[in-house]
Protein backbone atom coordinates (compact mmCIF):
# COMPACT_ATOMS: atom_id res chain seq x y z
CA UNK A 1 0.00 0.00 0.00
CA UNK A 2 2.74 2.52 0.60
CA UNK A 3 4.23 1.48 -2.24
CA UNK A 4 0.83 2.33 -4.34
CA UNK A 5 0.33 5.66 -2.15
CA UNK A 6 3.49 6.97 -3.63
CA UNK A 7 3.68 5.74 -6.94
CA UNK A 8 0.35 7.69 -6.77
CA UNK A 9 1.63 11.17 -5.09
CA UNK A 10 4.70 11.17 -7.30
CA UNK A 11 2.11 11.05 -10.96
CA UNK A 12 0.23 13.82 -9.27
CA UNK A 13 3.53 15.98 -9.48
CA UNK A 14 4.80 14.45 -12.79
CA UNK A 15 1.31 15.81 -14.39
CA UNK A 16 2.27 19.44 -13.85
CA UNK A 17 3.41 20.90 -17.08
CA UNK A 18 6.17 22.74 -15.80
CA UNK A 19 9.86 23.15 -16.17
CA UNK A 20 11.10 19.62 -16.33
CA UNK A 21 8.71 18.17 -18.33
CA UNK A 22 9.09 20.78 -20.89
CA UNK A 23 12.65 20.33 -20.93
CA UNK A 24 12.44 16.15 -21.31
CA UNK A 25 9.79 16.88 -24.52
CA UNK A 26 11.96 19.44 -26.25
CA UNK A 27 15.58 17.20 -25.49
CA UNK A 28 13.54 14.23 -27.11
CA UNK A 29 12.23 15.92 -29.65
CA UNK A 30 15.00 17.53 -30.67
CA UNK A 31 18.38 14.92 -29.92
CA UNK A 32 16.56 11.31 -29.35
CA UNK A 33 14.86 9.33 -26.79
CA UNK A 34 18.14 8.99 -24.73
CA UNK A 35 18.63 12.70 -23.98
CA UNK A 36 15.25 13.11 -22.71
CA UNK A 37 15.34 10.62 -20.61
CA UNK A 38 18.38 11.00 -18.50
CA UNK A 39 17.45 14.58 -18.23
CA UNK A 40 13.58 12.71 -16.72
CA UNK A 41 16.13 10.65 -14.44
CA UNK A 42 17.82 13.86 -12.88
CA UNK A 43 14.74 15.44 -12.39
CA UNK A 44 13.21 12.15 -10.40
CA UNK A 45 16.61 12.02 -7.94
CA UNK A 46 15.93 16.13 -7.81
CA UNK A 47 12.05 15.11 -6.54
CA UNK A 48 13.29 11.85 -4.66
CA UNK A 49 15.59 14.86 -2.47
CA UNK A 50 12.48 16.77 -1.52
CA UNK A 51 10.54 13.99 -0.61
CA UNK A 52 13.48 12.67 1.63
CA UNK A 53 13.42 16.37 2.88
CA UNK A 54 9.33 16.40 3.42
CA UNK A 55 10.32 13.21 4.95
CA UNK A 56 12.56 14.78 7.16
CA UNK A 57 10.95 17.78 7.64
CA UNK A 58 11.35 20.19 5.01
CA UNK A 59 8.65 22.60 6.36
CA UNK A 60 10.69 23.36 9.07
CA UNK A 61 13.65 24.26 7.03
CA UNK A 62 11.50 26.44 5.09
CA UNK A 63 11.09 28.72 8.23
CA UNK A 64 14.34 29.99 8.16
CA UNK A 65 14.68 33.09 6.14
CA UNK A 66 17.79 32.05 4.93
CA UNK A 67 17.27 29.07 2.97
CA UNK A 68 13.98 31.09 1.36
CA UNK A 69 16.38 33.33 0.54
CA UNK A 70 18.70 30.64 -1.18
CA UNK A 71 16.10 28.80 -3.24
CA UNK A 72 14.51 32.46 -4.43
CA UNK A 73 17.89 33.76 -5.58
CA UNK A 74 18.81 30.23 -7.00
CA UNK A 75 15.26 29.59 -8.99
CA UNK A 76 15.43 33.00 -10.27
CA UNK A 77 18.98 32.73 -11.67
CA UNK A 78 18.39 29.43 -12.90
CA UNK A 79 14.72 30.83 -14.78
CA UNK A 80 16.71 33.51 -16.62
CA UNK A 81 19.39 30.99 -17.99
CA UNK A 82 17.08 28.55 -19.24
CA UNK A 83 14.97 31.50 -20.92
CA UNK A 84 17.84 33.16 -22.58
CA UNK A 85 18.90 29.79 -23.70
CA UNK A 86 16.11 27.78 -25.04
CA UNK A 87 15.08 31.47 -26.86
CA UNK A 88 18.49 31.56 -28.43
CA UNK A 89 18.18 27.85 -29.58
CA UNK A 90 15.08 28.26 -31.41
CA UNK A 91 16.37 31.43 -33.09
CA UNK A 92 19.72 29.69 -34.27
CA UNK A 93 17.84 26.84 -35.62
CA UNK A 94 19.40 25.77 -39.11
CA UNK A 95 19.71 22.89 -41.65
CA UNK A 96 17.09 21.21 -39.56
CA UNK A 97 19.08 20.89 -36.04
CA UNK A 98 18.69 22.70 -33.03
CA UNK A 99 20.79 23.66 -30.49
CA UNK A 100 19.75 22.66 -27.32
CA UNK A 101 20.02 21.56 -23.39
CA UNK A 102 22.15 19.18 -24.65
CA UNK A 103 24.56 20.75 -26.97
CA UNK A 104 27.67 19.78 -24.92
CA UNK A 105 26.12 16.84 -23.05
CA UNK A 106 26.77 13.67 -22.18
CA UNK A 107 24.18 11.19 -19.80
CA UNK A 108 25.70 12.37 -16.69
CA UNK A 109 25.52 16.55 -17.59
CA UNK A 110 22.21 15.89 -18.90
CA UNK A 111 21.64 13.74 -15.26
CA UNK A 112 22.59 16.98 -13.32
CA UNK A 113 20.64 19.16 -15.18
CA UNK A 114 17.64 17.30 -14.78
CA UNK A 115 18.22 17.79 -11.14
CA UNK A 116 18.93 21.47 -10.87
CA UNK A 117 15.64 22.10 -13.25
CA UNK A 118 13.52 19.47 -10.22
CA UNK A 119 15.19 21.59 -7.21
CA UNK A 120 14.64 25.08 -8.90
CA UNK A 121 11.34 24.28 -9.81
CA UNK A 122 8.88 26.93 -8.57
CA UNK A 123 5.60 24.63 -8.83
CA UNK A 124 7.53 21.41 -7.58
CA UNK A 125 8.46 23.37 -4.62
CA UNK A 126 5.29 24.84 -3.89
CA UNK A 127 3.85 21.52 -4.51
CA UNK A 128 6.38 19.81 -1.81
CA UNK A 129 5.39 22.76 0.51
CA UNK A 130 2.08 23.33 0.06
CA UNK A 131 0.40 19.85 -0.80
CA UNK A 132 2.74 16.73 -0.95
CA UNK A 133 5.58 17.29 2.37
CA UNK A 134 2.26 17.11 4.71
CA UNK A 135 1.42 14.06 3.37
CA UNK A 136 4.92 12.28 2.70
CA UNK A 137 5.55 13.62 5.92
CA UNK A 138 3.40 11.22 7.61
CA UNK A 139 4.89 8.06 5.62
CA UNK A 140 8.24 8.45 7.85
CA UNK A 141 7.13 6.59 10.74
CA UNK A 142 8.20 3.04 10.11
CA UNK A 143 11.14 2.49 8.60
CA UNK A 144 9.99 -0.15 6.06
CA UNK A 145 6.44 1.54 4.87
CA UNK A 146 9.09 4.89 4.35
CA UNK A 147 10.91 3.10 1.88
CA UNK A 148 8.24 1.38 0.25
CA UNK A 149 6.55 5.04 -0.42
CA UNK A 150 9.80 6.79 -1.65
CA UNK A 151 10.12 3.81 -4.53
CA UNK A 152 6.91 3.77 -5.20
CA UNK A 153 7.72 7.93 -6.15
CA UNK A 154 11.02 7.27 -7.60
CA UNK A 155 9.20 4.68 -9.95
CA UNK A 156 6.45 6.55 -10.96
CA UNK A 157 8.99 9.92 -11.99
CA UNK A 158 10.82 6.71 -14.04
CA UNK A 159 7.63 5.56 -15.73
CA UNK A 160 6.91 9.25 -16.68
CA UNK A 161 9.54 9.96 -18.29
CA UNK A 162 9.82 6.77 -19.80
CA UNK A 163 6.30 7.44 -21.15
CA UNK A 164 6.95 11.27 -21.85
CA UNK A 165 10.07 10.95 -24.05
CA UNK A 166 8.78 8.04 -25.94
CA UNK A 167 5.66 10.15 -26.99
CA UNK A 168 7.54 13.59 -27.64
CA UNK A 169 10.80 11.33 -29.76
CA UNK A 170 7.97 9.52 -31.94
CA UNK A 171 5.98 12.93 -32.53
CA UNK A 172 9.40 14.98 -33.33
CA UNK A 173 10.41 12.62 -36.08
CA UNK A 174 6.51 12.75 -37.54
CA UNK A 175 6.19 16.67 -37.02
CA UNK A 176 9.98 17.65 -37.91
CA UNK A 177 11.72 20.83 -37.31
CA UNK A 178 9.17 22.77 -36.96
CA UNK A 179 7.19 21.00 -33.95
CA UNK A 180 11.13 21.06 -32.76
CA UNK A 181 11.13 24.98 -32.91
CA UNK A 182 7.81 25.33 -31.25
CA UNK A 183 8.35 23.25 -28.51
CA UNK A 184 11.59 25.78 -27.53
CA UNK A 185 9.84 28.84 -28.08
CA UNK A 186 6.99 27.32 -26.20
CA UNK A 187 9.93 25.93 -22.95
CA UNK A 188 11.09 29.63 -23.14
CA UNK A 189 8.15 31.06 -22.73
CA UNK A 190 6.90 29.05 -19.89
CA UNK A 191 11.02 29.80 -18.31
CA UNK A 192 10.26 33.58 -18.41
CA UNK A 193 6.86 32.77 -16.91
CA UNK A 194 8.20 31.33 -14.16
CA UNK A 195 10.99 33.64 -13.36
CA UNK A 196 8.89 36.61 -13.61
CA UNK A 197 6.75 34.94 -11.21
CA UNK A 198 9.54 33.69 -8.89
CA UNK A 199 11.04 37.27 -8.80
CA UNK A 200 8.20 38.97 -8.48
CA UNK A 201 7.44 36.70 -5.09
CA UNK A 202 10.39 36.71 -3.97
CA UNK A 203 10.63 40.70 -3.99
CA UNK A 204 7.38 41.27 -2.72
CA UNK A 205 8.59 38.77 0.27
CA UNK A 206 12.24 39.19 0.93
CA UNK A 207 12.42 43.20 -0.48
CA UNK A 208 9.27 45.02 -0.13
CA UNK A 209 8.25 42.63 3.07
CA UNK A 210 11.62 43.13 4.48
CA UNK A 211 11.37 45.35 8.10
Amino acid sequence: MAFYNGFLLSLSLCLDIGLANMAMITLAMSRGFSHGFWLGVGTCVGDLIYAVLAMAGMAILLQFETVRWSLWIFGSVTLIWLTVKMGLSALRAQGGELDGMAQAGGRWRLFGRGMVLALSSPSAILWFAAVGGAIIARQGADPLNAGLFLSGFFTAGIFWALVLCTLAYQGGRLLGEKMVRFSYLASALIFAYFACYVIYQGYGEFVLGAP
